[in-house]
């Protein structure tokens, strides 16, 4: 095939891909556009998860008539002029592409009028083809209609997720912003729903609030330092308030949202041993630096930055997240009872688990130092039950007779073939997990009413995700509705689980939830139990009574599968007397 030039509207779908990837990424270029533009108030509208219309209007400068068609064009901005200024960026956008690369895949319309103006002016593109100016009376600022986004490159469209995952990527983003500019208003709006609002009054701690609930806003920590040239503000969490991944890790560099992995590393860093394997703080953090300093121009959708001295800024952010972490949160000591001694409570107990939880912190500490132990069992003398082994009619566990428990995470107990070390928590997942799977089965879960229904926040891409399970969640005996502004209000949860905190079976459900999970109705019912049996069942850290041991070995032995936890982790690691026998030398030196 001979070598040929592209055809401008080719060229142009090719270059959009590269900047334009979903809808989210049309109301990052837009909102990025009204930030440079000094605007104060900034409304987004969306229909159809952003495939029938995006709508961003803005208070901003707005744009004069005789450069409205300018400004759709390629290459077009008033942000940059010589190379040499791409090294001292001061504006979030300075390409010139973003306008010109929607207007190439969508029906574009934007209405703009500058202050001085007596009159706006108004712009069409169809597919990268421009209309002409007209003249039409606006309010001051900018007004940029997108519709029927990728309408002429279906390829494009038949690749675009479902209207929940998109939704839940423009919720997201517009989260951010919110925390990064809080002097801005933002208001979004869709399907005629608003699901996000916030006041511009400049407290980030409010915002917090609105996204997350007051509880939540409370407990963060506030980050504010400052080393020669570099500046850090901004939020973390305590050690008491994780997530199982990276998700609500947000980082700024100088009011530009990156995604950057050495300053993700530089957070998890700071909390090292203070939390347990495979949970992660929350932050939203920004950070100021000399633009000579940094180089934001090495991604197409200007996603991704590169410091001039990682380390020096890897460091900064580490020692001021850390410092401000053990301000407030100093590290937890091991409690004298630990290891023997531990009181028991005096009153009589009936045999069963107790739902009294035990601390985030003391339960982080304990955990974090049970995952060592789970590395070391690997060996072949300390042999895990794998899920290949979970075959309930070989595999069944022999009776146990308890012996005590260890380390206020361990039950260890004889049977006829050696010692077991029983991981508490995984045990009561899957007794949890299976009970509640076969109420479901018979379909007769029954639910206890809360006294005082439960309200639980939370932020507006995880709440629109809940909305969709909130009919399998009913099925399971929890009864949840909507009570509006991402609200959701707990009025009864199943009996199986009374006593336990609402708020955390809630909250379960949203936070390990990836965005391209599209599993079948069955699956999504054992991923949601699983979630919740892992929220609610005894962590590690809490003392049981003798009572509640023998109740725990005794349901797991009912188990059908009792050798791992619903998510594949072993319940028990097995030392025969044989491997007991040869380590004593019994049998001779291995």
């Amino acid at each position: 095939m001979p070598i040929r030039l592209l055809a401008t509207e080719v060229a142009s779908q090719i270059a959009a891909g590269e900047v334009i990837e979903r809808p989210a990424s049309v109301v990052k270029e837009l909102i990025e556009n009204s930030l440079d533009a000094n605007a104060r108030a900034i409304t987004v509208t969306v229909a159809e998860a952003g495939r029938k219309l995006i709508e961003i209007a803005d208070d901003g400068t707005g744009i004069a008539a005789p450069e409205l068609e300018l400004a759709l064009a390629r290459h077009a901005t008033s942000k940059l002029v010589q190379a040499e200024e791409l090294f001292s960026i001061v504006t979030l956008g300075f390409r010139g592409e973003a306008l010109a690369s929607i207007g190439s895949v969508s029906r574009l319309t934007m209405t703009s009028r500058t202050a001085d103006a007596l009159s706006g002016a108004r712009l069409k593109i169809e597919g990268g083809i421009s209309g002409k100016v007209e003249t039409v009376g606006a309010p001051s600022g900018t007004v940029v209609r997108v519709e029927d986004l990728f309408y002429n490159v279906p390829a494009r469209l038949k690749f675009l997720k479902s209207d929940v995952t998109e939704r839940r990527a423009i919720d997201g983003l517009l989260t951010r912003y919110a925390l990064a500019y809080p002097n801005v208003r933002f208001k979004l709006t869709e399907d005629v729903t608003v699901t996000l609002q916030t006041s511009g009054d400049g407290d980030r701690r409010a915002i917090l609030a609105a996204l997350y609930g007051v509880d939540v806003a409370k407990q963060m920590l506030e980050v504010n330092m400052e080393d020669e040239g570099l500046k850090l503000t901004g939020y973390i969490s305590p050690t008491a308030l994780t997530r199982s991944n990276r998700k609500e890790i947000t980082f700024f560099v100088n009011g530009r949202w990156v995604s950057d992995t050495p300053l993700t590393a530089a957070l998890t860093q700071a909390y090292h041993t203070l939390l347990m394997v495979g949970r992660y703080p929350m932050a939203a953090l920004f950070l100021e630096i000399a633009p000579s300093e940094v180089d934001v121009n090495v991604h197409p959708a200007k996603a991704e930055v590169r410091f001039k001295n990682q380390e020096r800024v890897f460091g900064f952010v580490q020692r001021s997240t850390r410092r401000a972490l053990l301000a407030y949160a100093p590290v937890p000591q091991a409690a004298p009872t630990l290891w023997g001694g531990a009181s028991r409570p005096t009153e009589s107990r009936e045999p069963g688990l107790d739902w009294t939880m035990a601390s985030e912190s003391q339960a982080s500490k304990v955990e974090g130092q049970s995952a060592s132990s789970e590395t070391a069992s690997s060996s072949s003398d300390f042999r895990p039950f794998d899920g290949a082994q979970d075959k309930p009619s070989t595999f069944d566990l022999p009776l146990l007779r308890l012996i005590g428990q260890i380390g206020q995470t361990y039950l260890i107990a004889e049977g006829p073939d050696g010692l077991y070390l029983v991981d508490q928590h995984a045990a009561h997942e899957r007794v949890l997990f299976e009970k509640l799977m076969a109420q479901r089965g018979r379909k007769q879960i029954p639910s206890q009413s809360l006294l005082v229904p439960a309200v639980v926040q939370l932020p507006p891409q995880s709440a629109q995700l809940l909305i969709t399970q909130l009919p399998i969640l009913n099925q399971f005996g929890f009864d949840v509705e909507e009570f509006g502004g991402n609200s959701f209000q707990v009025r009864a949860i199943p009996a199986l689980f009374a006593g336990a905190d609402p708020a955390s079976a809630l909250r379960a459900l949203v936070e390990d939830f990836e965005e391209d999970e599209a599993p079948l109705q069955n699956e999504i019912e054992k991923k949601i139990a699983g979630r919740v049996c892992k929220r609610l069942a005894v962590k590690g850290g809490q003392t049981l009574s003798p009572e509640e041991q023998r109740a725990l070995l005794n349901d797991l032995e009912a188990c059908e599968s009792p050798r791992t936890c619903p998510h594949g982790r072993p319940t028990m690691i097995h030392l025969s007397v044989d491997v007991l026998e040869r380590q004593f030398g019994r049998r001779g030196a291995r």
